[in-house]
């Protein structure tokens, strides 16, 4: 048994458990000529994949990427793929106005529902779920402001159930002063789901170039040209940036900033309460714990953030975290044996309202850009890849405005 204060030298450090899922194949090209197309997507990870898949049914698309695909953020999401905004709802409507407010959750949530048809009417062997989750009263949102957040989000229709501390107890033997319980979030594989996405897309016609650095975007009246170290050019009558957390030179990000995070996951087939296998668990705490069980029956733990955009580098700090994530781990679920087996940083990148950033950053409309800020990167994915497409279809997004670059 590895405790919080022993971690095996076995321990799979640095690696994330994705990295070894199977079935990450994905067809790619060296670039050696110049290219036309309609649309150019710079970045192969989730939220380029979403993309990609969603523009091809209609457009002729490149995805350029100067790693192999799914070698950046992607593979270190831990794929708690909820509705649930890391801002609860009653704290965003102080920041952005209820209205708006009500209608970002209400996007989100059927952002999720809309990421399981997708992936359901694809086929895409992901392990996608579906899940509940619950959400402890911690040290930034105590029972009050919890309590006050489930009638907020009853008001809208979302389903939220407020349990007190001893139903709480006696339901998942956890010692807090309350939680919120709902449903209609999912977990998956990152990976999987962002290999099968660019597999879809391919089959459309798409494809994908690696690795290609893009150096430079040079905007015209009649498109954009890509300049790449591959020493040709890509020529698009739109492109679109899907960096991740790695934001684009000269692209704005107010209120944007890159913080770290760790991540821990068990051995397969860990002993857990039963709750455990259809639950998504996070506090109201900074940091905060979060956790999941993986379908081959590992536990996902992760948290422990900093805001610092290098410390996730540190690979003593990695133990560190590992050590630290287990220990409250340990403290929430006593009677758990975790056995460590893989441990990963990575940083991520968080705004002042919870929300991404998704929109043109020229005045032609001629270049978007997608900033995975927020907690939701996956399910942020899924809604930057419809109002996009729906800028390029001359069908503008109702609630493009949400989260204007």
């Amino acid at each position: 048994m590895t405790t919080s204060a022993t971690i095996k030298r076995d321990l799979r450090t640095g690696r994330s458990l994705w990295a070894d899922s199977a079935g990450l194949g994905v067809p790619i090209k060296p670039l050696t000529q110049a290219l036309s197309v309609d649309v150019a997507v710079v970045g192969a990870g989730i939220s380029g994949a979403f993309m990609a898949h969603e523009l091809s049914r209609d457009h002729s698309v490149a995805v350029l990427d100067r790693r192999r695909p799914l070698m950046g953020s992607t593979l270190a999401s831990t794929a708690m793929l909820q509705w649930e905004i890391d801002l609860p709802l009653t704290e965003l409507a102080e920041r952005i106005g209820t209205a708006k407010a009500r209608r970002a959750w209400l996007r989100s949530f059927d952002a999720v529902q809309a990421l399981e048809k997708i992936v359901t009417d694809e086929g895409i062997r992901c392990g996608l779920a579906r899940k509940r989750s619950l959400y402890l009263a911690g040290d930034a949102y105590g029972r009050r402001a919890l309590e006050a957040e489930t009638v907020a989000r009853a008001a809208i229709g979302l389903d939220s159930r407020w349990l007190k501390a001893a139903d709480l107890r006696d339901q998942f033997g956890v010692d807090r002063t309350g939680a919120i319980l709902s449903t209609g979030s999912l977990s998956g594989d990152p990976a999987q789901m962002a290999a099968g996405l660019l597999r879809r897309a391919e089959k459309n016609g798409a494809k994908i170039w690696s690795p290609v650095e893009v150096e430079e975007a040079l905007v015209d009246p009649d498109g954009v040209t890509l300049v790449t170290d591959a020493g040709v050019p890509v020529r698009a009558e739109r492109v679109v940036f899907c960096c991740g957390y790695e934001f684009p030179k000269g692209v704005p990000t107010p209120g944007a900033s890159v913080a770290s995070s760790w991540a821990v996951a068990s051995k397969s087939r860990t002993p857990c309460p039963s709750w455990l296998k259809d639950m998504l668990v996070w506090e109201a705490s900074d940091p905060y714990l979060y956790m999941r069980m993986g379908r081959d029956g590992r536990l996902i733990v992760g948290g422990e953030d900093e805001a610092s955009a290098t410390a996730h580098e540190d690979p003593d700090k990695l133990k560190r975290k590992c050590r630290a994530l287990v220990e409250k781990l340990e403290t929430l679920l006593p009677g758990v044996e975790f056995e460590a087996d893989y441990a990963w940083a990575a940083a991520f990148g968080e705004s002042v309202t919870g929300l991404p950033q998704i929109g043109p950053v020229d005045p032609d409309g001629r270049i978007h850009a997608v900033m995975g800020v927020g907690g939701n990167g996956i399910t942020y994915s899924v809604i930057a890849s419809q109002i996009v497409a729906g800028a390029l279809r001359g069908r503008p997004d109702p609630d493009a405005d949400l989260y204007r670059v």
